[in-house]
């Protein structure tokens, strides 16, 4: 499954996390993957695309970083994939 996180960095924590991170990497769990990730030109929130086996796998990343940001998580799909579900969805209704 795909998840769209929305980190809000704590304020007082910003240059923490990038020191963290820099040091350590991104501490993924077997079975979490990183996909891609973008950062507002504040420099207060990311938004990351990332893979998990299960979401207690992703809260299991989440406890890495949690003293440092917030985080918010999203079940996303593709576009692909919303297509086909709502037409399917739609031709099982007939």
């Amino acid at each position: 499954m795909r998840y769209l996180i929305i980190e809000h960095f704590k304020k007082d924590k910003i240059l923490e996390l990038y020191q963290r991170f820099d040091k350590k990497g991104r501490m993924l769990p077997k079975g979490v993957t990183y996909i891609n990730s973008w950062i507002d030109e504040n420099i207060e929130t990311c938004y990351q695309i990332m893979e998990s086996e299960s979401l207690e796998k992703l809260q299991d990343w989440i406890a890495n970083w949690n003293d440092l940001a917030d985080f918010e998580i999203i079940p996303v799909l593709t576009s692909a994939e919303a297509k086909t579900k709502i037409l399917n969805k739609d031709s099982n209704t007939k």
